[in-house]
């Protein structure tokens, strides 16, 4: 099983050097890909132009789009911000795309929150239509960049459920999920899913399965940090709902990191996704030595 770090994009202290320090010590191994997520409504960086710096600092870990909303999103721009983050990092760059699940960021990009599942399944087949060289609409030039690898881009789904999960496996290379607490059942039971929904869909390529979770180590109080972490990312569940889950997130300490990877690959992930809960760079020491000690 591979292990990718996300950038902490979502705690606070990420600063203008936040992002090239930890993509360059990422990429130094022994960690498998780099990857940024999407939010707009928060204190968060932006997810394509973040990875474009990523894909121009570094040369062997992979760099992952994770998550794309592609709803509110018009996709010839996304399938040019795509063509240009692969022709960065060629042979390296892969997404998940999903629907989201906050109300605040469609609301300020002025789109629709409701009917977003049928509007993903949608922008899908017409992002792969553009990638694929199609002219946005007749008459028109494609959208460029020209992907360099005629293989295409990898794309997985941020499906966790059997209704999302059976629509995913009609276009998704896989899925990305994700578990708070690095709950092995929940793990298990969404890559057991994802199997089945593939074979129920005649797809005769299993998915790729990655999940990943919050994950505080290496640092003082990492407890602490990694529960106020979660419960201020989730913060738009509201007050009571935020804290109940936060109270769940329990990887703050090697040995418990160790035993999440464990049992992730146990179930079967392909990639496991840790999500750091601090800019503080000595987590990444921690997390390093973690990673090491399974080979």
């Amino acid at each position: 099983m591979e292990i990718g770090v996300a950038l902490p994009q979502m705690a606070p202290g990420y600063g203008p050097g936040t992002t090239l320090d930890w993509a360059r010590r990422i990429d130094s191994g022994p960690f498998s890909s780099i990857s940024a997520g999407e939010r707009v409504t928060f204190t968060n960086p932006e997810m394509v132009a973040t990875l474009g710096a990523v894909a121009a600092a570094t040369t062997r870990a992979r760099v992952f789009a994770n998550l794309w909303v592609l709803p509110p999103l018009a996709m010839p721009m996304v399938a040019q911000q795509v063509g240009t983050l692969e022709n960065l990092a060629p042979g390296r760059f892969e997404m998940a795309v999903g629907v989201g699940g906050r109300e605040h960021d469609y609301r300020a990009l002025g789109s629709d929150f409701g009917g977003r599942h049928q509007r993903l399944d949608d922008r899908v087949a017409e992002l792969k239509s553009l990638l694929a060289g199609d002219p946005p609409f007749d008459g028109a030039a494609p959208v460029g960049p020209a992907l360099s690898d005629p293989a295409g881009v990898r794309i997985l789904a941020g499906a966790m459920g059997p209704k999302s999960m059976r629509r995913a496996a009609r276009w998704a290379d896989g899925i990305s999920g994700f578990s708070i607490a690095g709950d092995p059942d929940e793990i298990a039971r969404g890559n057991a899913l994802a199997d089945t929904c593939w074979i129920e869909a005649g797809r005769t390529t299993p998915p790729r399965k990655v999940s990943g979770c919050f994950v505080a180590v290496g640092v003082p109080n990492s407890g602490e940090v990694v529960r106020s972490f979660t419960e201020r990312y989730l913060g738009f569940l509201g007050p009571e709902l935020a804290e109940a889950v936060a109270a769940t997130a329990r990887v703050s300490s090697a040995d418990v990191l160790a035993e999440v990877l464990a049992d992730a690959d146990g179930a079967g992930c392909d990639e496991f996704i840790l999500v750091p809960a601090t800019t503080d760079l000595a987590f990444l020491e921690a997390a390093a030595e973690v990673v090491a000690s399974r080979s």
